[in-house]
């Protein structure tokens, strides 16, 4: 164990492997955070254009929104670079991939959401960098007193069967994400104890449902009742 803090306090502890675990960990938890007051926001569509375009207006010109944004975008940045290095790390010290042998009797703790999380965080990204040009950077429609539409442009966009697929089939990789992430991450910060962690895991799963249920009615909801 002296050895081990040793190392890591030559190499730092953000480089560290502990450290990028606890980086991934209290981004991760960070950006969690937001999608759930994301999610808040973005049902406010369900009453209607002009109480939308309010929060909507209000939102973006609160002076706090660019810094806010500019943080959100750096913690956001800091969880992708620490999770693709641990993971190449991880690669480069085991070059062969383990080989489970059914036969041997042998059960593996995978399961598909942590088996995946390079690949839905992948997909997740190039999702959101779209996310925010459709809505963030898309089209302005001038609503009543100046203030943008942007109930109007969800109502545009989401009445295209394609983009009501893709949005569905996207946050199915985001619940799938974190499923596993938010388990992950209480166990990197060593929080509770083995019955803790079963709770935490359930919680986590439950929580990972509606926030992935939450997004999607949306669209479903514009496409169908709209």
């Amino acid at each position: 164990n002296r050895g081990r803090y040793e190392t890591m306090s030559r190499r730092g502890f953000a480089a560290s492997s502990v450290g990028t675990k606890i980086l991934i960990a209290l981004t991760g938890l960070a950006l969690l955070l937001y999608l759930i007051v994301h999610l808040a926001g973005n049902l406010l569509v369900l009453a209607g254009p002009e109480v939308f375009n309010d929060y909507a207006h209000r939102l973006v010109s609160n002076p706090l929104i660019v810094p806010l944004e500019i943080g959100l975008l750096a913690v956001f940045l800091l969880h992708i670079y620490k999770t693709a290095r641990m993971w190449i790390d991880n690669r480069r010290a085991r070059p062969v991939a383990y080989q489970v042998k059914a036969w041997a009797g042998h059960t593996s703790r995978k399961t598909v959401a942590s088996s995946t999380m390079i690949v839905s965080g992948v997909a997740i990204l190039a999702f959101v960098i779209l996310h925010v040009r459709q809505f963030r950077f898309g089209t302005v429609y001038e609503g009543p007193g100046g203030v943008r539409d942007l109930y109007r442009l969800e109502v545009e966009i989401f009445q295209q069967p394609e983009w009501v697929a893709l949005y569905v089939a996207s946050m199915v990789l985001v619940g799938l994400h974190l499923r596993h992430g938010i388990a992950s991450a209480f166990q990197s910060l060593g929080v509770g104890g083995s019955q803790t962690a079963r709770r935490l895991l359930a919680g986590g799963l439950a929580l990972a449902i509606a926030l992935a249920a939450g997004f999607a009615f949306i669209p479903l909801w514009v496409y169908f009742a709209r």
